[in-house]
Order: C-alpha cells, then sequence, then structure tokens
C-alpha cells in the first residue's frame, strides 16, 4: 500500500485540484535559432499526439495538448500527483519567420516545432557599385 508522508505535497495536490480546473495547466518550452530555422521544444511528457492542436492565427502560435486520467473508470485512485487536463500555450511569432511551413513531431514526451525563417528575413550581402576606384586609391 503506497502512504502519503508529505503534508507540503498533499497541500500542494489539493491546491491543484481546486486551482487546476480554473486554469490550463504550465508547458514548459525551450526555444532557439538553428541556422535558417526556429526551433521550439514543449515538454508534454504522457500526452497522446491524437490530442495535440497547433494553429497559426495572425502570428500568434496556439499549442494545445490534453493528458487524461490514466485509471480506469471506478478504480479507486490511491495517489494522483501528475497533472492532467488541458495544457496550453501561445506564442507571437515575428513577421520575420514563414509560418506557411512550421514542421511538428512528437517524440519521446517533447513536441518539436521547426519554424523556418521567411526568405526576405535572411541576411544578405549587397554589392556597392559606382565611384572611381583610381580616387579611391589616392
Amino acid at each position: 500500500m503506497l502512504m502519503r508522508t508529505d503534508p507540503f505535497r498533499e497541500l500542494d495536490r489539493l491546491t491543484q485540484q481546486v486551482f487546476g480546473a480554473a486554469r490550463p495547466a504550465a508547458m514548459p518550452m525551450d526555444a532557439y535559432r538553428s541556422g535558417d530555422d526556429f526551433v521550439v521544444h514543449f515538454d508534454l511528457p504522457g500526452i497522446d499526439p491524437e490530442t495535440i492542436e497547433l494553429d497559426v492565427e495572425r502570428n500568434v502560435l496556439n499549442v494545445r495538448a490534453e493528458r487524461r486520467t490514466p485509471a480506469p473508470e471506478g478504480a479507486e485512485v490511491l495517489v494522483a500527483e501528475r497533472p492532467t487536463g488541458t495544457f496550453t500555450r501561445q506564442l507571437f511569432l515575428g513577421d520575420t519567420l514563414d509560418t506557411d511551413r512550421i514542421d511538428a513531431s512528437y517524440e519521446a514526451g517533447v513536441l518539436t516545432l521547426r519554424i523556418p525563417v521567411a526568405e526576405q528575413a535572411k541576411p544578405r550581402r549587397i554589392q556597392i557599385t559606382g565611384g572611381d576606384r583610381k580616387q579611391l586609391d589616392k
């Protein structure tokens, strides 16, 4: 039989149960630029990939996922510390990203998005022309 001995953990669990339904749970992320891609990793352990929804509207990326309780209906739950419910996150994307070509994958509990940098935002070298080379050498 499992025993609960940490009164603060029990208080945290009760607080999550009371206030957790009123607000979506957090979704930790890392983001960085790698070459011509902006890469974002979201931690979503235990999420069924079928529950993940991604949409972009006016450069706002919305991520929504749901984790259901693993206990079958009617089971007596002894400990329920893992958060369940809806997880959401919004990212405000700059105009320099190509939101039409976002690539998404989910592996080992991590949702990875690769968002290419738009062609017009990539750095480019500008050729300088004009001027008399002889006058510049003097």
